[in-house]
């Protein structure tokens, strides 16, 4: 089966396999480090993939050695000092576009793999990820003290989401490296697994997530994150909304179907399986 996305992205591969998106940062001679056009490609991948029925889950991972190094310092930061104002203003925007505007609430299940290296503005992507498994020899890192600047874009608040308050200001504070075995340990990614296994356990993740309802899943982990930023009787009256959004849209019928399946068929056990879509 040809590829429809073959060659069309500079810095982004895209390969589509049993409803699997596989988005693959393609600038392994930078570590994939992200410059202002890759920013600009993936705004484009994930609008494109948001409307192919062939993608159902989506994967973000790295070519070669690295996952993403961050920022490209060269063609992010130093090419656009000396530029005019708005052109800094602009560079900002296309990579906050992607890397958690439209990443964060992505109407599609998201799974960050991380294979190696990322650092940096990195952070941004992954947390927004709905999850991410990681080898156990990743290098994580915040080294922008070491350039004489903070964190940029939104490393600090994605930490402040997942991280414990004293692990991430060593990290930000030290420019110290850790592992994918400790960024496990505290809750950056969800599992840290030998390389080797990597893909595997990517692609098990991914299954399950695909044997779930699509509009279920896309609710509940929405209404997951929203929940964070809203009061308890905000939530309260946000979720039921969702919840009745959900069944609007969802042209499966899932809740009927799984109750069914529960209650009159006994055919399945919640807690321990999906309803059979």
């Amino acid at each position: 089966m040809t590829n429809p996305y073959e060659n069309r992205w500079t810095c982004v591969k895209v390969e589509i396999e049993d409803g699997i998106a596989w988005v693959i940062l393609n600038r392994p001679e930078k570590r994939n480090a992200m410059s202002p056009t890759l920013n600009r490609e993936m705004a484009d991948v994930l609008l494109t993939l948001e409307l192919d029925a062939q993608a159902q889950v989506l994967v973000l991972t790295g070519a070669g050695e690295a996952w993403t190094a961050g920022m490209d310092l060269k063609e992010y930061f130093r090419e656009t000092d000396n530029g005019p104002e708005i052109l800094e203003e602009r560079v900002r925007r296309e990579a906050s576009l992607w890397q958690w505007k439209l990443l964060r609430m992505y109407t599609k299940p998201t799974i960050a793999m991380v294979n190696g290296w990322c650092f940096g503005g990195a952070f941004s992507p992954l947390v927004a990820c709905d999850l991410a498994i990681a080898s156990e020899t990743a290098v994580f890192g915040l080294s922008e003290i070491n350039w004489g600047i903070p964190p940029g874009n939104l490393v600090s608040k994605a930490l402040a989401d997942t991280v414990g308050h004293r692990k991430a200001l060593h990290y930000i504070m030290t420019g110290e490296t850790f592992t994918g075995e400790q960024a496990a340990e505290m809750g950056l990614v969800n599992k840290a697994v030998p390389l080797a296994q990597l893909r595997d356990e990517t692609v098990k993740l991914a299954k399950t997530l695909l044997a779930k309802n699509p509009v279920a899943l896309r609710m509940a982990k929405v209404g997951f994150k929203r929940c964070r930023e809203l009061t308890w009787d905000q939530n309260e009256d946000y979720l039921y909304a969702k919840t009745d959004q959900g069944r609007f849209r969802d042209h499966e019928g899932g809740r009927e179907e799984g109750l069914k399946q529960f209650l009159d068929d006994k055919t399945i056990k919640p807690g321990l399986q999906s309803y059979k879509r």
